[in-house]
């Protein structure tokens, strides 16, 4: 079987993050495909050439031949299943262990997504999309994404395993969560660190996932690096204007 196209933004961390965890199934199992980049700040989603490949408009989007499939969650666990090359512990044979991953996939679309990218978007993002910043909207986002963070501190990663669902090697769950936890890097530094002190499990398994996946996690997630080093040298520059006695030599 032959990937032949790969739709994703690299710009809209907050509405592409399956892009990564998929971007991830591919790279770690050595799976070849294309890559088309879609640019949502320029609204290159809604184009009627995309538009005929998905008509939702949305991304990430996969063809592979004459199959299109749309949907993070739907493409990772279709690309698990159609790849025998894929190891097991990435998406078990066992039907029980199958399921236990779609509950935590599940869990993920109405309580850690909408959390941590509706944070990162109100607080962060939104001046890129030609938004403003909304704190009524982050502090209610900051209260889904919290509430999550406990959840997978104590029911997800509940045990001594180093991964979700008492595991001991990761699966597409754990690709999926952990990349949705990977846009808080762009955050301040110490709010990034005011909401996740609390949660040492969590920071240890993303450290897991980290290890258990590199050199490809840092590759996938080099944009969202140069994004942080963007955003941190903004704040810095905020910061020196905002000085008392500061004068602008412009």
């Amino acid at each position: 079987m032959e990937i032949h196209f790969f739709y994703f933004s690299i710009i809209l961390y907050f509405d592409a993050f399956f892009l990564f965890g998929l971007y991830f199934e591919l790279r770690v199992n050595g799976i070849e495909f294309d890559e088309v980049l879609i640019n949502l700040a320029k609204r290159q989603h809604l184009s009627p050439e995309f538009k005929e490949i998905n008509p939702l408009g949305k991304v990430p989007t996969i063809v592979d031949g004459r199959f299109k499939l749309f949907e993070s969650h739907a493409i990772l666990i279709y690309f698990a299943s159609a790849f025998p090359s894929i190891a097991d512990h990435w998406y078990p044979n066992d039907l029980s262990k199958r399921a236990k991953i779609h509950s935590v996939l599940d869990w993920h679309h109405t309580n850690l997504r909408p959390g941590a990218a509706g944070y990162v978007l109100n607080t962060v993002l939104a001046p890129a999309l030609g938004r403003s910043l909304d704190s009524e909207a982050a502090a209610e986002s900051e209260k889904i994404l919290t509430k999550s963070l406990f959840s997978l501190e104590t029911i997800w990663l509940k045990g001594n395993a180093k991964f979700l669902l008492g595991s001991y090697q990761p699966s597409i769950a754990d690709l999926s969560l952990v990349c949705e936890l990977m846009q808080l890097q762009v955050l301040d530094e110490k709010d990034r660190l005011r909401l996740f002190s609390p949660y040492k499990k969590v920071d240890e398994w993303i450290e897991n996932t980290r290890k258990a996946t590199q050199p490809h996690f840092d590759v996938v997630h080099k944009i969202l690096y140069g994004a942080k080093d963007k955003f941190d040298k903004q704040r810095k520059m905020g910061a020196t204007i905002s000085k008392p006695g500061f004068q602008s030599k412009m």
